[in-house]
């Protein structure tokens, strides 16, 4: 019956024209020629902003004289959770994940009051789909965005998790959950789940101490999780949140301010470096053949007009999902990498299709090649929208990289994070992009490929070739990049 879609799309476009018969013909059509609910998904799918990494007032301090600490509210994270979604709906969301960290028996303040904030918040602020989660005191790490599918189950779901494997969840505290096979145990467990979750890493290097000396979060700490659970612990961060931390209340530059609150290694252009160093760690994770996703969070605590160093959900970074507006299929886009990351609303869509013979792929997906020495034409279609974004700025993208690398198999050394085959093989500008409105539109062909491979695609509205080292006190609205993530190309 997927025939008569076309006929479907025709009638109803031309419902005006054919009148009271329109009407008749597109109902006795959808009676006979209902596609199948997988087709409904992929015909609704578009690009749907979001943040997973977002703390409320259950992102607690703790009395610590009591025995054991009793939690002060709004002593981490400020805000109500419905404040938080209001505040996304604002700034352009859809979706979101509230994200609060953890503490002794706070397992059961997520348990007894987080949750039944939520679904209240999901009542008042039914314009953004919220999911349930927790920002996981990882064993062996630092944190994570743990997110649960929204399900009848969920909220034992994560009560079960965060009771279970939560590193300061146990009161008193056990050493043994501060290890890495205490995170492999997690992992394991949650893979086997009815309905796994997804694990996102928050802030990969911000204990790193200088470029490829990593802190909490090593190479190969991240590749055991991957291995271990390969469709729950499926990407990072790639754009932390904290971006507001050079900006006063009054709005005014704070010199000594740093961007993502990291420390001896800075962002770079507001990226983390495992993303952003070109031919780095996500290259070699991506050189691997690993399907591992980068994302962009507000890791919003406490709004920098309140004195803190946050955006609100939406206001600086969103991570684009092409998903239909249903729950399950923006975790399924989260988990198959159909995303990509935006700061200061530079671009709003990014589609990227990579064809051969009749072949094609999209962000996240795999195209395979017809034949060994085979040409792949990859098209760009970036939305650069005219409106202006939050900080009053209407931004132009200043140019396109295409960025390519070889897939060659694992690594022998699990510490890893280059990938010398990563190249930038074109930079657009303005005089090789058309326009189309607000999209521009590029096009390459990458001749005779004979080794899989894979392909991303960034963009800035800077003129700097390679995301440099962010100063202390840069705004963060001068320094704008888009990420997208891979299509891998194979026989």
């Amino acid at each position: 019956m997927k025939e008569a879609i076309p006929l479907v799309i025709w009638v109803v476009r031309h419902r005006g024209i054919l009148g009271p018969l329109g009407c008749i013909v597109t109902g006795l059509i959808g009676l006979f020629a209902l596609p199948a609910a997988g087709d409904v998904a992929q015909q609704s799918r578009s690009w749907l902003a979001g943040d997973h990494h977002v703390h409320s007032h259950y992102s607690v301090g703790w009395n610590e004289s009591a025995r054991p600490p009793a939690p002060i509210m709004a002593g981490d994270g400020r805000y109500p959770i419905p404040t938080n979604a209001e505040r996304a709906k604002q700034y352009g969301l859809v979706w979101m994940v509230s994200t609060d960290h953890g503490g002794p028996n706070h397992s059961k303040l997520n348990f007894e009051r987080a949750y039944p904030e939520i679904v209240r918040s999901r009542t008042s602020v039914p314009a953004v789909m919220q999911f349930y989660g927790m920002e996981l005191d990882t064993p062996g790490a630092e944190h994570s965005s743990l997110i649960i599918p929204k399900s009848n189950d969920e909220r034992t779901s994560l009560l079960d998790l965060e009771s279970r494997f939560a590193r300061i969840d146990a009161f008193p505290q056990d050493a043994g959950r501060n290890t890495e096979a205490k995170m492999i145990e997690a992992l394991t467990y949650m893979k086997a789940m009815p309905q796994p979750p997804v694990v996102i890493v928050n802030h990969p290097s911000r204990s790193a101490t200088a470029m490829g000396v990593y802190g909490a979060n090593t190479p190969g700490e991240l590749r055991n999780w991957n291995d271990a659970a390969p469709r729950v612990a499926v990407g990072m961060e790639g754009a932390p949140g904290h971006q507001a931390g050079a900006i006063n209340r009054d709005g005014s530059r704070d010199s000594t301010g740093a961007r993502g609150g990291y420390g001896p290694a800075p962002t770079m252009g507001g990226f983390d470096q495992m993303t952003a160093r070109l031919g780095g760690f996500w290259d070699s994770m991506l050189g691997e053949g690993r399907r591992w996703w980068i994302t962009s969070t507000s890791d919003s605590h406490l709004n920098w007009r309140d004195g803190g160093g946050d955006f609100w959900p939406g206001e600086y970074s969103k991570t684009y999902v092409f998903a239909a507006r249903t729950y399950s299929d923006v975790l399924d886009a989260l988990r198959n990498g159909r995303a990509f990351v935006t700061t200061g609303d530079l671009v709003s869509e990014v589609f990227i299709t990579a064809d051969a013979d009749g072949s094609s792929a999209a962000v996240g997906e795999t195209l395979r090649l017809p034949a060994r020495g085979a040409d792949v034409r990859v098209t760009i279609r970036v939305r650069d929208p005219r409106t202006a974004n939050h900080h009053g700025d209407t931004p132009a993208v200043a140019r396109v990289d295409l960025i390519t690398g070889d897939i060659t198999g694992p690594v022998g050394d699990r510490a890893r994070d280059t990938n010398p085959t990563t190249t930038v093989v074109r930079r657009f500008s303005s005089e090789d992009w058309a326009r189309d409105g607000e999209y521009l539109v590029m096009t390459h062909t990458l001749r005779n490929v004979r080794r899989p491979m894979y392909l991303r695609v960034r963009g800035t509205n800077t003129n700097e070739l390679e995301p440099a080292l962010d100063p202390r006190g840069e705004s963060p609205w001068s320094d704008l990049w888009f990420y997208t993530n891979p299509i891998f190309v194979s026989r």
